[in-house]
């Protein structure tokens, strides 16, 4: 476990590694390949020091957009590069720190980037090393601030080349899990689980479907399998609007665990049923299907622009309503409610290797409290006999279970009603002895890692007494 600063302090101040005007752009652009590492040094860069999520600097509204100008096959390489730099990037700076031994000059902390793309590639990805020694240097090169250092960067990255075997394979709990989450992990998991967790965090993610119906069928046709809570998982990683069914609305994408908890509200036609936390839809919409009078409510009106967009896609219709979720007033009590409440998200992780980076451990306190808050309106808007799901995709305790039990203790006209795996077709070890559902990362494995784990999560069933 480490807490990952083999650089100056002071770089975390500095702006990411950028060709600093049109003539150098334009200089980039005319060599194969080169804008594609210095989007991704940037992106790794914004990850880091700024503490942006992956997927919204690689969205087209992003300013500054690190991908203007790219053709669509080096953007998908930068994403690439930038994606795995920061799934490994305790390793890789673990590996820099004992390559530079004196650090990063200090007029240069810049440096620090361009090889960390470079290490990616060389490390973890299929990149000739010839490729990504030359263009990091390049990019150096473009600099005039690192110009004067591209001999460090070409001499730091053949060395690592030569010494490869010896980075590759360290521990991922050690090395690539912020200290004060590997932490947590082994308080609430044991330390064999944790180090599993962690392992598994550094394997892309597997993609799994939700289908409307016939998931054998659909599984054959698309080259996928079914697992065993009925999600379709597949094996190749082929453009999802590309794939059939997709432009007829026959499935959408969710992870296994992710479609758990509208499934253990088990509603039924009709009923009146709020999603609180609706957005980006998928959970409203196996709501939908399920042929429930949805409300979708979110705080957020771009991100409902895109569940719109997605029933719409399905099929499926829902009211959409944007307002706070804690804060909500609805004419009538609902007959179920789900709350996929805004968490830590540590149990998607493999999905979303920023988290760690962007995380503080100083956030749960606040998460905590607006879950507690969303509970209590909760609790209001439920009518007797009502069924509430509460669930998070998070790894931590106060997120889940501690939660749960401080609600129920608050609120003694509330009751668990326990999820069984029989009855409720999840397997038994995602059952807790309280009778919640908990996944973490490393269930389900697979000697093809494509094919292994799911999200963690956490889900309680709540009934409220006549």
């Amino acid at each position: 476990m480490t807490d990952h600063k083999p650089f100056p302090a002071k770089a975390k101040a500095r702006a990411g590694f950028v060709p600093a005007d049109s003539v150098r752009e334009l200089e980039a652009a005319q060599i194969p390949g080169l804008q594609a590492r210095i989007a991704a040094a940037n992106v790794i860069a914004d990850v880091a020091q700024g503490g942006h999520r992956l997927d919204e600097r690689f969205s087209p509204q992003a300013v500054p957009s690190r991908l203007a100008g790219m053709e669509a096959r080096d953007a998908a390489l930068a994403r690439s590069i930038a994606c795995v730099g920061v799934r490994r990037l305790g390793l890789i700076r673990h590996v820099l720190a004992v390559l530079l031994e004196k650090g990063l000059p200090k007029q240069a902390a810049r440096l620090e980037w361009p090889l960390v793309a470079a290490a990616a590639q060389i490390l973890f990805l299929d990149t000739p090393d010839h490729a990504a020694v030359d263009l990091a240097v390049r990019a150096v090169r473009l600099e005039p601030k690192t110009a004067p250092f591209a001999g460090v960067v070409n001499g730091v990255l053949r060395n690592l080349i030569r010494r490869r075997e010896e980075f590759l394979g360290g521990d991922a709990l050690e090395l690539d899990t912020p200290a004060w989450l590997a932490q947590r992990w082994i308080k609430a998991y044991g330390e064999a689980q944790a180090r599993a967790i962690a392992a598994i965090h550094m394997q892309e993610p597997p993609i799994d479907l939700t289908v409307k119906s016939d998931a054998e069928g659909w599984a054959r046709r698309l080259d996928g399998i079914v697992l065993p809570t009925g999600s379709v998982r597949l094996r190749a990683r082929t453009p999802i609007v590309e794939l059939e069914g997709y432009a007829d609305g026959e499935w959408w994408v969710q992870d296994a665990a992710a479609a758990l908890p509208a499934r253990l509200l088990a509603v039924e036609p009709e009923e009146r049923v709020l999603d609180m936390c609706a957005a980006p839809g998928g959970k409203t919409a196996q709501l939908a299907l399920a042929r429930a009078e949805v409300t979708a409510l979110d705080r957020s009106a771009e991100r409902l622009k895109l569940l719109a967009a997605n029933l719409q896609r399905l099929r499926l219709h829902a009211d959409v309503a944007v307002g706070d979720a804690a804060a909500y007033v609805a004419a009538r009590p609902f007959d179920a409610i789900l709350l996929d409440a805004p968490c830590s998200a540590t149990g998607t992780i493999r999905r979303h290797p920023d988290v760690p980076w962007i995380k503080k451990p100083g956030d749960l306190d606040s998460l905590v409290a607006l879950q507690s808050r969303m509970l209590e309106r909760a609790a209001v808007l439920l009518r007797p006999g009502g069924r509430l799901v509460y669930c998070t995709c998070s790894l931590e305790p106060e997120e889940g279970e501690a939660q749960i039990a401080g609600f129920l203790r608050r609120h003694p006209e509330m009751r668990r009603a326990p999820i069984d795996a029989e009855t409720d077709a999840v397997p038994a070890e995602f059952v807790t002895a309280e009778g919640d559902l908990r996944t973490l990362p490393p269930y389900w494995p697979n000697e093809d890692p494509r094919l292994a784990g799911l999200d963690g999560f956490f889900a309680a069933r709540l009934v409220r007494r006549d």
